[in-house]
């Protein structure tokens, strides 16, 4: 399912490389095209992996967010696949601060000092705690900015590719027919709506 790429209506006239032909009133990905940028792509992930570099991946919506973790835990990298929180890479302090609070509620359940708390504050430290594994669990190893950005929808992950730009993290882009080629450091193009197209990419 990777060649099926928006309606026809729907797409940036930036992708035309990219498209081989209309069908149904769909556009067709260029599957050449598609496999010579993932095997770049791979050779860059690669090479910096065995150079100890960090990787996040970064994909919120339902059909992405099950694939975006399962590829994380498989490749031992970052990742954020709820919900970017706005400034999370370029407000890094902040994130920082979020993280160690996180770490510290988690070793204060782990030691069972959360039961030794009223039952209010202990709820209320358990909301807080759900929450921060919700945003913040796919990063709580994170010590500083990743090296490589991975993002599987351009145009639901705006702001994350934004904040790679502004601090000149490399990004790679999986790219549907209405996405502009233009903005990651290596666009896939592919179809990012089906589970079966993000997973075997990802």
């Amino acid at each position: 399912g990777v060649h099926f790429g928006h309606g026809t209506r729907k797409w940036n006239p930036k992708m035309a490389p990219y498209i081989s032909a209309k069908r149904k009133g769909i556009h067709i990905t260029n599957l050449t095209r598609t496999a010579r940028f993932l095997s770049e792509a791979c050779d860059l992930v690669f090479d910096a992996a065995s150079r100890g570099k960090q990787f996040l991946i970064v994909g919120t919506k339902n059909k992405a967010a099950d694939s975006v973790a399962w590829a994380a835990i498989k490749a031992r990298c970052h990742c954020v696949n709820k919900k970017w929180l706005g400034g999370m890479l370029t407000n890094w302090s902040t994130t920082e601060t979020r993280l160690h609070k996180f770490r510290d509620l988690r070793m204060e359940q782990k030691t069972g000092r959360l039961n030794r708390l009223p039952k209010r504050d202990a709820a209320v430290v358990k909301r807080q705690l759900s929450r921060l594994q919700t945003y913040l669990g796919g990063i709580k190893y994170m010590t500083g900015l990743p090296d490589i950005v991975i993002i599987v929808d351009q145009h639901e992950e705006y702001t994350a590719l934004r904040e790679c730009i502004t601090l000149g993290i490399p990004t790679i882009c999986l790219i549907d027919t209405n996405c502009d080629p233009d903005l990651a450091d290596i666009s896939i193009p592919a179809n990012d709506d089906a589970i079966s197209s993000i997973r075997l990419i990802l």
